[in-house]
């Protein structure tokens, strides 16, 4: 279950480096084709170390996929829907989760040798459709002006502006902000400026981003994804067809929540929502917690408490939609500058994943030695230290161009910088 996770790790380590060369276009295609292998991979193989060599080539896959759609969107979008359309690949990602829990829920009455291998299979259609429907997209003009194109960016921004007016202004943003270089610029440089010599604005950039991105995965939220059925089968629930329909309940419960907060991100901020979002799934991961330690000592499973653990549960990935899922996505790709803003993004994300691989692989092992219940209420801590790292350190984005990121992160320490003289 990890392997995909650890390997997606690579994918987002060398996403960065290899969108700022290649583009963002065929660094889309690059993941495409990547994770189609392993697709096909894991649907044939015809051995347990095949399949997880598939495992492995699909992690790198998706490991692209996470830094580039989100990035990808970011530059293409008007301030004020930058939110909405950011949170695309979100709204997305859970609705082919959602698809995947309908499917196996019919795959699962298929003799199992054919249905497990439709199941990895599948996943090679989307793949393809990804790489065809990049035929019709544009470049990123922000990319363009960075390689010096200016002709090509203004012909794209001319393409994805409502008026001629809106597109000259958006170009003479970018380019101020920018600095158009030389064509064979290729991200060289920028690891020295994210790490070495931050100024303080970056800094606090930096650890923004990674910090949104651990959290979005230390909250246990891809664990309780994926584990859902172990944690209901140790609740009493058996049957494999329960399994999977309280599955497509979460899932629907999922989705419905990733978009509706998508709908009204641009219209509360990013920091409203997330600390909604925070402060929601640590009261559900608590009464998850007490639904699981009620059922683990009680011998006639209480239906209640079952009942209990099932709301606690789509309470938990609700208020993960409306939080962490989407807005981790939008604000990594979004504060740095153009210049960093691939491989800043491309960092934050490898703590994504890092983090990601790390509960995935731990969270059953640990769950066996102080149970689910107390699991809970450790993923519970975790996110109230999140709702005040959130609330102590991430400025609002919302209305806010890309190049007005790095004034907004400065602006934010003079405003704190001011408020300690006055306070002596």
């Amino acid at each position: 279950m990890g392997t995909l996770n650890v390997f997606s790790l690579i994918g987002s380590l060398a996403s960065g480096k290899t969108s700022d060369y290649i583009g963002r276009r065929y660094t889309i295609v690059l993941s495409s084709m990547t994770f189609l292998v392993g697709a096909l991979l894991m649907g044939l193989g015809p051995s347990f170390a095949f399949i997880l060599c598939g495992r492995m080539v699909a992690g790198i896959g998706v490991g692209y996929a996470l830094m580039i759609a989100p990035l990808y969107t970011a530059e293409l979008s008007p301030a004020m829907t930058r939110g909405f359309l950011t949170s695309l690949p979100e709204i997305f990602i859970t609705l082919g989760i959602l698809l995947g829990y309908i499917v196996n829920y019919f795959l699962s009455s298929l003799p199992q040798h054919i249905s497990w291998r439709l199941m990895l299979g599948l996943a090679a259609l989307p793949a393809i459709a990804i790489a065809l429907g990049v035929i019709a997209m544009p470049e990123s003009p922000r990319w363009l002006v960075m390689k010096g194109r200016i002709p090509h960016a203004k012909r794209v921004l001319l393409r994805i502006s409502t008026t001629p007016e809106e597109a000259e202004l958006r170009l003479h943003q970018i380019t101020k902000a920018a600095d158009p270089g030389p064509e064979n610029w290729r991200g060289q440089g920028v690891w020295k400026d994210l790490l070495l010599r931050p100024t303080r604005p970056i800094r606090k950039m930096l650890v923004t981003a990674v910090g949104i991105n651990f959290f979005m995965q230390a909250s246990g939220n891809d664990a309780v994804v994926y584990y859902c059925p172990e944690v209901f089968r140790a609740a009493g629930i058996h049957s494999k067809k329960q399994l999977f329909g309280v599955n497509v309940i979460m899932g629907i419960a999922k989705s419905s929540f990733v978009l509706l907060s998508a709908l009204y991100l641009d219209k509360f901020g990013r920091r409203p929502l997330l600390l909604l979002g925070t402060t929601g799934m640590a009261v559900s991961l608590c009464t998850l917690g007490l639904g699981s330690k009620i059922l683990q000592d009680s011998s006639s499973k209480p239906l209640w408490a079952v009942l209990l653990s099932i709301v606690a549960v789509c309470a938990d990935v609700s208020f993960f939609s409306i939080g962490l899922g989407p807005i981790t996505w939008v604000y990594s790709s979004e504060i740095f500058p153009s210049r960093l803003r691939a491989q800043g993004s491309s960092l934050a994300i490898s703590v994504n994943r890092l983090v990601s691989g790390v509960v995935s692989m731990t969270f059953l092992s640990i769950s066996d030695k102080i149970t689910f219940g107390g699991m809970f209420f450790v993923l519970a801590g975790i996110m109230v230290l999140a709702t005040g790292f959130f609330y102590v350190f991430m400025p609002e984005t919302k209305g806010k161009t890309l190049e007005e990121m790095e004034t907004l992160f400065e602006d934010n320490n003079r405003e704190r910088n001011r408020g300690k003289e006055t306070e002596i």
